[in-house]
């Protein structure tokens, strides 16, 4: 029956799909008015009723992809975990052996209330921090936007979030916005979209109001889809689905897959496993010992699920969780957004910055210096030129065209050019021309193709120049001295392009890139943009914190050295886009190790670049806002954009920044480094810590005639001792931590349970011959435990053994944590922070006052001696010292302690 159902809801839902993929088509087929009048909109955009009634007819435009957890779902995953399972296996076995098969006047319910409090108390601390924790990232996300461009009736054209998109919605995009719905083209120039997230094509397809290709749905040449972005262009679209209706939402539902583990996933997973493999292989030599040597098979079985519960990494998930959480909301505070929390491990693991120049490196306030005539004199003219192209391009205004639009506003030379032009086309930019044109008309019926881009592009399109006054052919007498002016420009620092035009050129239709040609080079613009004054001191900080800073940036490599020599970057040598072409991928490979300025780059260069790095065994962090910087942010371990870049940009990062400027991530490194060793200090006590005691109970198990600890005791120990680290996240980390790339590595997890564990184990061993030779002997009447017949003292002479090797448990683990979290003396050269302090302080106050509490008398614990007391402080005094000398030696033999 059940399979029915679903066969049935299987097929609405793709014949759902079916209607929507015929409804596109049938759109793509109409003409413009048709399409508008079918969607209740028009080209001034729908009004406010139509929206809310589009809303309940087609739904919101929001991906079902994550559906939240409800408060039962996560509760439920709170308490089943393999650590609560195995309590819950306990209290069974506990039911089974204190309450069914005991005498009804025996029957003990201590155990089962005990452990019962114990599930309790750990499924909700998980619930609490994890939900903190999923709070506090859904707080962070909401911190980041993506809006686009949208006409609504009666309104101006404005930027609203993309889940407010509804079916009928007029969007006007342009090159770098996020197609934000499925959509159908009404008007477009030069559109060039990258449809790759759903096709999988490399190449850029270009994109009409009309019809031009039937094939496929993707193959329909005018119809946008969700998950696309635009490469170059502008266009003016209407929305015909939106959310789970669209292209993308059937692709989200039909893919049901978890994302690839990333590399500090993968690291947890080992560590975890290697506990886990331990387990399995202690837990049952000591259910084989313990049944043979205590002729007590049932108490052997809890005893070693009970082993199982101490070996089990029960708290690793919520410490990691609680790290990255705590880490992303201390980011947060310094101006760094983590989109996503497992980034923030890469962040402290990368050990090369790549960034573009501008913005990040200059103060991103480009002003127009100079607009010169080609022999270097100031000529308003290539200003109001100039100003045509930027005033009149629909694409996206960079800081290039909003300098220029600024400067003729300030010579009052943008109202008079606008009266006089009305513009008739456009040509836009992309990043392989590096050039965009417009083409303007004046009242007298005259045409202007009007070109301004980098310098080279600009002369070989030219075949003419403005030269003493006349049109003249360009020779290469003329062109070496334009670019002997440009070059000095750039030796001062300046960016400069170059300015063409053409009168009346001879094109039927509309204009198109081969119209760009014999062309009249009349001058150029000379911009400065100088460096942050904190930029020298921020690429110093960061080298000192072993992260390389290199430089990829599509500008020209003589603008690029001025301002490296500047800022403290090498610039020895700088590699060219062009001499990339040449070299094969291993010499580009060795290249990399120690040339740090790369110039003229395409998007695809740089993506190379940060490929043939991240091949060299590097983690590479890239730091771009432009549509050009997206194929490299992808590449990288880690991409860090700005909350003012385009659309794509933001979508590929991993890291927002919310002020650009490198001083802000060196911050952000810094607490992605503190974030690893928190978490690696966990686990590496945890593990030290648990193979230490475990190692001590087999001991215990084979030489002793009774368990050295009851299950419920090491669950408790467990427990307190768990409780204590979940403060761990809040540590303070060492600044000499810091200074060092730290990347995720669980190999050398073993190594340190060999060297360190043993060490707690040597007190544990001499803490059972003093108890079971001194201490107990002295409350139960000087006899050892073979010699004592009463039942009813070998039970004290049980608890008072247990109850000593509790307390000296709980302070040993405790210790432990103080001792490891730094490679310096703890408390002297280098202090936990109050939090951890007063958490293990708590810890061995409840261990060691609970014998006289009714709480003691229920887990069979009892009062010890000062006899016991004082050898206990000689022995952690001793248990530190040795641990001092272990760490000392394993830092001589591994290089460092965490």
């Amino acid at each position: 029956m059940a399979k029915r159902i679903n066969r049935a809801s299987e097929v609405r839902l793709q014949e759902h799909k079916e209607a929507i993929k015929n409804r596109l088509l049938e759109a793509s087929k109409m003409n413009n008015d048709e399409v508008l009048l079918k969607y209740h909109t028009t080209m001034d955009g729908l009004s406010d009723t139509q929206v809310e009634k589009n809303v309940e007819m087609y739904g919101e435009n929001i991906i079902s992809k994550n559906k939240e957890d409800s408060v039962f779902k996560r509760l439920y995953d709170a308490f089943i975990n393999p650590f609560t399972v195995i309590l819950i296996v306990l209290v069974g076995v506990s039911f089974l052996s204190d309450v069914v098969l005991a005498a009804p006047k025996e029957r003990d319910y201590t155990t089962i209330i005990i452990i019962s409090c114990m599930v309790f108390i750990s499924g909700i601390l998980r619930f609490v921090q994890e939900s903190r924790s999923n709070n506090a990232a859904e707080k962070l996300n909401e911190m980041i936007e993506t809006t686009t461009k949208v006409k609504r009736l009666n309104e101006q054209e404005k930027e609203i979030p993309l889940d407010e998109i509804v079916v009928g919605d007029i969007i006007y995009f342009s090159a770098g916005d996020m197609i934000p719905a499925d959509m159908r083209v009404l008007n477009a120039k030069d559109l060039f979209v990258n449809q790759g997230s759903l096709t999988g094509e490399s190449e850029p397809v270009e994109k009409f109001a009309n019809n031009k290709i039937k094939g496929t749905l993707t193959e329909t040449s005018n119809l946008i889809f969700m998950g696309s972005n635009v490469v170059s262009g502008s266009a003016i679209g209407v929305v015909l689905s939106v959310g789970d209706d669209t292209t993308f939402g059937s692709i989200v539902g039909d893919v049901n897959q978890k994302a690839p583990e990333t590399s500090f996933e993968i690291g947890i997973n080992k560590v975890s496993w290697v506990l886990i493999r331990f387990m399995l292989v202690m837990v049952p030599i000591v259910f084989v010992i313990n049944g043979l040597t205590k002729n007590d098979w049932l108490h052997a079985l809890m005893f070693a699920i009970s082993i199982a519960v101490g070996l089990t990494p029960e708290m690793l998930p919520m410490i990691t969780t609680t790290c990255l959480a705590k880490g992303a909301v201390a980011m947060s505070k310094k101006k760094v957004i983590v989109k996503n929390m497992n980034s923030i491990q890469n962040f402290g693991a990368m050990d090369i910055l790549c960034t573009d120049k501008t913005g990040t490196i200059t103060v991103d306030k480009v002003v127009l210096q100079h607009n010169l005539d080609v022999h270097g004199n100031e000529d308003d003219r290539v200003l109001r030129h100039a100003f045509l192209n930027s005033y009149y391009q629909t694409g996206l205004k960079n800081f290039i065209d909003l300098a220029i639009i600024n400067k003729s506003k300030q010579k009052d030379i943008d109202d008079i050019v606008i009266d006089r032009f009305e513009k008739v086309d456009e040509i836009p930019f992309d990043f392989n021309r590096r050039r965009m044109s417009v083409v303007v008309s004046d009242k007298t019926g005259k045409t202007q193709l009007i070109t301004k881009g980098a310098v080279e592009e600009i002369l070989s399109v030219c075949s003419f120049v403005e030269y003493h006054g006349d049109v003249q052919p360009i020779d290469e007498n003329i062109k070496d001295k334009v670019l002997k002016v440009v070059e000095q420009l750039n030796h001062e620092g300046m960016r400069v392009i170059a300015v063409a035009q053409k009168s009346n050129p001879a094109v039927v239709g509309a204009f198109e890139t081969k119209d760009e040609k014999d062309m009249v080079l009349i001058g150029y613009l000379a911009f400065l943009d100088p460096p942050k004054e904190t930029t020298k001191e921020s690429i110093r900080t960061l080298v000192e914190y072993g992260v390389e800073v290199k430089v990829l940036t599509g500008d020209n490599d003589m603008v690029t050295k001025s301002i490296c020599r500047q800022v403290g970057i090498d610039v020895k040598e700088v590699i060219l886009g062009s001499d990339l072409d040449e070299m094969s991928d291993e010499e580009v490979k060795k290249e990399v190790k120690h040339v740090d300025v790369f110039a003229k780059l395409s998007p695809s260069q740089k993506a190379r670049l940060v490929k043939l790095m991240k091949d060299n065994g590097n983690v590479v962090g890239f730091m771009g806002d432009g549509i050009n910087d997206a194929p490299a942010m992808n590449q990288s371990d880690i991409g860090i954009s700005v909350d003012t870049a385009v659309d794509i940009a933001k979508e590929s990062a991993d890291i927002i920044l919310l002020e650009k400027d490198l001083m802000v991530l060196e911050e952000g490194i810094i607490e992605g480094r503190k974030t690893y060793g928190n978490m690696i200090k966990y686990i590496k006590m945890t593990a030290s810590s648990n193979f230490g005691n475990m190692f001590s109970v087999l001991v215990a198990s084979a030489f002793l005639p009774f368990l050295p600890m009851s299950a419920v005791q090491l669950i408790f120990l467990n427990l307190i001792y768990d409780l204590s680290c979940t403060a761990i996240p809040w540590d303070n980390v060492d600044l000499e931590y810091l200074k060092k790339p730290r990347d995720w590595n669980a190999d050398g997890i073993a190594s340190f349970m060999k060297w360190i564990g043993p060490t707690s184990s040597i007190f544990d061993i001499t803490t059972y011959i003093l108890l079971y030779f001194v201490v107990c002997p002295a409350v139960t009447g000087g006899l050892l435990f073979h010699q004592i017949s009463d039942p009813n003292i070998q039970l004290q002479y049980i608890a008072v053994f247990q109850t000593g090797w509790l307390i000296e448990s709980i302070w040993t683990q405790t210790l432990v944590i103080h001792m490891i979290r730094t490679p310096k003396i703890p408390f002297f050269q280098s202090r936990a922070s109050l939090m951890v302090g007063v958490f293990t302080s708590i810890s061995i106050v409840v261990v060691t006052v609970i014998p006289y509490t009714i709480i003691g008398e229920m887990l069979h614990l009892t009062p010890l001696p000062l006899l016991y007391y004082g050898w206990l402080l000689l022995t952690i005094v001793l248990y530190m010292v040795l641990v001092t000398i272990v760490k000392k030696y394993y830092i001589k033999k591994h290089g460092e302690l965490l």
